[in-house]
């Protein structure tokens, strides 16, 4: 049998901070939306959760490349020998 779950333990097991990034997440990067089971619950199964969480990347984001300095480079004394 699948167990349902609530928001409160959706944060005690540390998927999602607070219910603005659960609103995003559900708007923006397909967390499932759950299933309102009263006039101010929601709830979810724990194998779409599960799903959920499996289905995302598990490698960092690659950096940018490096960017060239900005303007002129700088003068150094080693150029420039003194006399």
């Amino acid at each position: 049998m699948n167990r349902r779950v609530r928001f409160r333990d959706l944060q005690e097991r540390g998927i999602v901070p607070n219910r603005v990034t659960l609103k995003n997440w559900i708007r923006d990067q397909g967390f499932p939306p759950g299933q309102r089971t009263g006039p101010n619950t929601r709830t979810w199964g724990e194998d779409e959760i599960e799903g959920w969480i499996s289905s995302r990347p598990v490698a960092p984001k690659p950096l940018p490349p490096a960017r060239r300095p900005r303007g002129r480079p700088r003068k150094t004394e080693a150029a420039h020998p003194s006399a």
